[in-house]
């Protein structure tokens, strides 16, 4: 072997070690630890250190928020359409379709049936990877048929939220859904069927203006941002300077806008719990008649 040979395979030796190196070792954007990857996604992609929750996408959620296979996905079809010919820098439609590449799906909402700890649910995951977790037409929809569904066999209902707000390619469609969700939520009510609404971070604009905040029991997890509108927005409105923090899981609880604050390791337990304690359904399943 020559020796400028001997030099590329150092390098490439090198290279080699430093790709692995980056992608099996984790900072925290909080503390600035650096952690193995699996310590972290052991803890469900959470700091081991400083309690930091990582964003995680839809899918990953799934698998640690639903018991083993038992998630059921329902209205996958369910797509979008255009009634505005909206055009910014790039159609509507192209848009949806980039983004239906880059997740898999053709919407913001993942809507279906899951067991938590044994408990059946009807659970909604936005997934901000798709729009920002943009709320649409069809994100309402899917709302809607999960309200149905868990109407129709008296489940508890669990929509997990990350969003930026309402879809403005949609303008006043997306808007409505507002208020079309608000109003089937109702329905849950009528039939004493509870609603939890689980806040990650972020849950922002016209979804943190509805139905995030009609939950029967409202949960954020650990250091989440909520609000309507950014911190640089409102100060520029009101013209004031603001509490720092104020937007955070923990300083809404301080002052009663929210119910909890739960670590994503004891998320299931007190879904699974809430649920038996306030779904007066709960027990008609025979499979929980052991709990």
């Amino acid at each position: 072997m020559g020796f400028m040979e001997f030099l590329k395979n150092i390098k490439r030796d090198e290279a080699r070690s430093a790709k692995d190196t980056s992608s099996h070792w984790v900072k925290c954007s909080k503390c600035g630890a650096l952690m193995y990857y699996k310590e972290v996604a052991a803890l469900g992609q959470v700091c081991p250190k400083c309690n930091y929750h990582f964003r995680i996408s839809a899918s990953d959620r799934i698998q640690i928020l639903c018991d083993g296979e038992s998630f059921i996905e329902y209205d996958k079809s369910l797509a979008p359409v255009d009634p505005l010919n909206f055009v910014d820098k790039e159609s509507y439609k192209q848009r949806v379709k980039k983004y239906e590449q880059k997740t898999g799906r053709p919407s913001s909402v993942i809507a279906g049936e899951g067991r938590i700890l044994g408990v059946p649910m009807q659970i909604v995951f936005f997934d901000f990877a798709f729009m920002g977790g943009s709320l649409g037409s069809v994100e309402g929809e899917k709302i809607v048929r999960a309200i149905d569904r868990a109407v129709m066999k008296h489940q508890s209902l669990v929509i997990v939220s990350t969003s930026g707000g309402a879809r403005m390619q949609e303008s006043t469609y997306s808007l409505m859904q507002m208020a079309k969700t608000s109003a089937a939520l109702n329905r849950l009510s009528e039939h004493s069927l509870p609603f939890f609404s689980v806040l990650t971070d972020p849950t922002f604009g016209g979804v943190s203006a509805s139905f995030a905040f009609l939950g029967d029991v409202i949960i954020a997890e650990p250091g989440a941002m909520i609000g309507f509108a950014g911190a640089r927005v409102i100060k520029q409105t009101i013209g004031t300077d603001l509490p720092e923090g104020f937007q955070t899981a923990e300083f809404l609880l301080e002052h009663g806008l929210i119910d909890m604050v739960v670590s994503r390791g004891d998320l299931r337990k007190t879904l699974s719990d809430l649920s038996l304690y306030l779904n007066p359904f709960s027990y008609e399943n025979p499979a929980l008649h052991h709990i």
